[in-house]
């Protein structure tokens, strides 16, 4: 039966009694642990803050968005209100193209089209035209491409596949370029050293890919579930095998060692007597294992952050990460309240003056992009 529980897999002995081989076997499994552990940390931060994001933040940011969309509405009726200056209309209107602006730039509404047209000296259409075709000139001068016709460029997601479909083209003809040259260097008369060399690689890669057959074939051997005539017993090896064979498919050398000591079919003194051109092709493999776990991380806290509308630039760790979206709720929290108290003090001249005088004084209310939309 399997072990409920195992300690970490390494080879016993301090650092004076260890192999140079050894040593380096234990640090890289060491790193692949701390890095598994990262992964199962993230993996438990992103499910607590999705549940978090559904239950408390979705609807907060569905609020959000309907108090915008009536400060809109209520800064377009304070403009019209008799006995302001010219400045505070100004700065109503300020107001209003930018807060309609930023909602146009990912909502449609023809209303709010409507009040930022009033409002701008340019409609809304012909800006957001404008600002598309200069971001189009920057994408083809500065990767020199040809992203077609202006007439059909009617918004940020064409833009994109367009630029996309270059990128394709472009890195489909730097592939060909270099399968070119791998092919006309291939067929230069290579030197006594380079033959050598490659010759090494092959061994060290046949070596490497023996070695995980080595391991798989024995569990294989003794839990294939076509060989069991227990019902129970061939479900259970049937599992088993599943492990295994994903194991060997992704050449996760530690996995099926884990595995191998699981069940039994080895122990940690066998494991310390592994022989050093044994370890060294274990190392290479380990070595391989810690790089892509590195790569996998690094792409789970990405997504996570773009999950999460998170900067790149943040300190985020997943342990403190439902805290960061917890201040996030707070914050919009406070900016709703905030935007309630705006529109019932628009509703007179009296209070809109009093309104854009406590304005200035807390000018980051103001600040629309910073918003969590």
């Amino acid at each position: 039966m399997l072990k409920s529980q195992l300690a970490p897999l390494r080879i016993a002995g301090n650092d004076d009694s260890l192999s140079k081989g050894q040593k380096t076997f234990n640090r890289q499994v060491q790193q692949i642990e701390k890095l598994r552990s990262r992964l199962a940390a993230w993996e438990i931060a992103s499910t607590a803050c999705q549940e978090k994001y559904t239950r408390e933040l979705a609807p907060l940011l569905e609020s959000a968005l309907e108090l915008q969309i009536r400060l809109v509405h209520g800064l377009d009726c304070a403009e019209q209100q008799k006995g302001l200056t010219h400045a505070q209309r100004r700065t109503l209107r300020e107001l209003i193209v930018d807060l309609a602006g930023s909602i146009l730039a990912d909502h449609e509404d023809e209303e709010l089209k409507t009040i930022y047209d009033r409002h701008c000296d340019t409609d809304f259409d012909s800006e957001k035209e404008e600002q598309l075709l200069a971001v189009k000139g920057v994408f083809e001068e500065v990767f020199g491409f040809d992203l077609g016709d202006d007439a059909g460029l009617d918004s940020p997601e064409e833009l994109m596949r367009r630029a996309q479909a270059q990128f394709e083209k472009q890195q489909a003809s730097a592939d060909a370029e270099k399968q070119a040259w791998e092919e006309r260097r291939a067929k230069r008369k290579k030197s006594a050293r380079q033959l050598e060399k490659e010759a090494r690689l092959e061994e060290a890669s046949a070596q490497i890919n023996q070695s995980i057959r080595a391991i798989y074939r024995k569990l294989a051997s003794a839990l294939h579930p076509d060989r069991e005539t227990d019902p129970e017993e061939r479900v259970r090896k049937t599992e088993l095998m599943q492990r295994i064979n994903q194991a060997y498919d992704r050449q996760n050398l530690l996995q099926l060692l884990e595995l191998q000591l699981e069940l039994e079919h080895i122990d940690r003194v066998t494991i310390s007597r592994i022989d050093e051109k044994s370890l060294q092709h274990y190392n290479a493999i380990l070595k391989r294992q810690v790089a892509e776990l590195k790569e996998e991380l690094m792409r789970v806290e990405m997504r996570f952050r773009a999950q999460f509308r998170i900067s790149p630039f943040s300190d985020l760790k997943p342990e403190t990460a439902v805290h960061v979206l917890d201040r996030d709720i707070q914050s919009l929290k406070r900016s709703n309240r905030e935007m309630e108290q705006d529109l019932h003090a628009l509703e007179t001249p009296k209070g809109v003056k009093a309104w854009l005088k406590e304005l200035r004084r807390r000018p980051s209310a103001v600040d629309f992009d910073d918003m969590l939309f």
